[in-house]
């Protein structure tokens, strides 16, 4: 099984790019199924049901998200009706959404998705490692093939929680600091690793945003709206090769293209 995971989309340049780009990828790589991390996807901060569909009719399967995903409080009632569109399943109880959900495929197979948010420089929400343990063996339960978007800050963190889960799922996947990092792998255990996806959106930015105006605030200190610029776009995702019947990675490999 072929698994594409595209990293932080971010803004209409992020949408457009995936938009542009996807169908080319999907046709020359043969993917089974595609998962991307949306939570930037409308303005550079929190998702709409108008961009969520629009990402779905570009040929993603899947959702995932963080801690901006509350961003546009439209969002609530539609995360309770759609099953593509998960948040960080460690938020306490009651909060709307699911953390996780298995997806069908056409071969008859199936594959499941976690999503969980890191607690080191970000908001003290439950246990994500003690969340994964009880949600990965109900996941057991109906696939072998789990793929964990892990949405954090620290690097530290986002190794521990792949070594921990080593062996359990197939693939751990980092996002929410929008710089691809180069340490992709297959960890011992069968599990495939990186500590971040990337971000999908303007190039010429710093992290999605206006380099001028996070230039201006790291000098002066002062409040200001962000903005996300045109031109340019970058793609970032990711390659999983999945052994189906084990649940384990074969590989992994990064993906980076522009456009235009």
């Amino acid at each position: 099984m072929k698994v594409l995971f595209i990293g932080d989309i971010v803004g209409r340049t992020g949408r457009t790019a995936v938009r542009a780009l996807l169908p080319k990828i999907i046709e020359r790589y043969k993917l089974d199924f595609i998962i991307a991390n949306g939570e930037n996807a409308s303005g550079g901060f929190g998702i709409t049901e108008d961009a969520a569909r629009e990402l779905f009719a570009c040929g993603i399967h899947l959702l995932t998200s963080g801690n901006h995903i509350w961003d546009k409080k439209e969002i609530v009632p539609y995360i309770t009706k759609e099953d593509r569109l998960i948040r960080p399943l460690n938020y306490p109880p009651g909060v709307p959404g699911s953390g996780s959900t298995a997806c069908p495929l056409p071969n008859g197979r199936s594959i499941a998705v976690l999503n969980l948010m890191g607690r080191v420089f970000m908001t003290p929400i439950d246990c994500p490692f003690r969340a994964a343990d009880t949600e990965v063996r109900k996941l057991k339960e109906k696939t072998p093939n789990i793929i964990v978007d892990f949405h954090a800050e620290a690097t530290s963190e986002k190794v521990a929680l792949g070594h921990y889960l080593d062996g359990r799922v197939s693939a751990v996947i980092g996002t929410h600091t929008h710089i691809q990092t180069a340490d992709e792998r297959v960890l011992p255990g069968g599990t495939a690793y990186i500590t971040d996806a990337g971000m999908t959106g303007p190039k010429e930015s710093v992290i999605g945003v206006k380099k001028e105006q996070i230039i201006e605030k790291f000098l002066y200190q002062t409040p200001r709206r962000f903005e996300i610029p045109g031109g340019e776009a970058i793609l970032s995702a990711l390659i999983i090769e999945i052994d189906e019947k084990t649940g384990l990675a074969g590989s992994i490999s990064r993906l980076q293209l522009t456009y235009p």
